[in-house]
């Protein structure tokens, strides 16, 4: 067995090093104002409502930024195939599909697995990032508990709640604090960055059929890694 599918199998593939140029993005941005505010008005969940706005400012992407200072926190979402049981048997909102459900044939699933794919859910009912060149199921690069995911846009929220993602990506993030439907991560530290461009989807080269979390972001790690390249503050 290759070493990164032993990796992957147990599980100790925890998270990537921040690239100095997003470490540079996720510190300069997170005090400052957002100058190009393309929707505002957002609440995190289980926070002050208001004060979440999605932000234009980096070129080629789209970002979730606070008002108050920081980004957002990590709300947990359940949707898709396996929305019950296990540490999703106490998600108080879960459904049985994801907004994109329609797609997902293409690529020989029926639907998103909340405990498998790690997913975003990006955008709202006055706010659809394809508006402004996101595309669904395109891979996203989110800033948690000190390193870098990958996860791709999966689904959307009907209401103007934000900062919120699949179990399985929480679980990437935040693995030791005990994460499950209705337990997230509260603080306003996650950076959820979004790519603009068909390029950013990566298509049939993911990994649809993953058994885990950990073997779908290494599936689309090369892509994220390109995207990431290219972001300039």
């Amino acid at each position: 067995m290759h070493l990164i599918s032993f990796l992957l199998s147990v599980g100790l593939v925890s998270g990537y090093n921040i690239p100095d140029n997003l470490q540079e993005i996720y510190n300069q941005h997170k005090t400052e104002e957002c100058s190009h505010v393309l929707a505002a008005g957002f609440s995190p969940g289980g926070g002050a409502g208001g004060d979440e706005q999605y932000c234009g400012d980096i070129g080629g992407a789209i970002f979730l930024h606070s008002t108050s200072g920081g980004y957002a926190d990590m709300d947990i979402d359940c949707d898709g195939t396996d929305d019950s049981g296990g540490d999703c048997g106490n998600d108080p909102s879960g459904q049985g599909q994801t907004a994109f459900q329609s797609q997902l044939g293409d690529y020989g699933i029926s639907d998103l697995n909340a405990k498998v794919h790690p997913y975003v859910v990006f955008g709202n009912a006055n706010f659809d990032p394809q508006e402004y060149g996101m595309e669904p199921l395109s891979v996203m690069a989110v800033v948690c508990g000190g390193q870098l995911h990958y996860g791709i846009w999966g689904d959307t929220n009907g209401g103007d709640l934000t900062g919120e993602a699949s179990i399985s990506l929480a679980k990437l993030c935040f693995p030791d604090q005990g994460i499950s439907g209705d337990n997230g991560h509260t603080d306003d530290d996650v950076l959820y960055l979004g790519f603009t461009g068909s390029n950013a989807v990566p298509g049939n080269n993911a990994d649809w059929a993953a058994e885990n979390a950990q073997a779908f972001e290494e599936s689309i790690k090369g892509l994220g890694d390109q995207l990431v390249s290219s972001l300039s503050s």
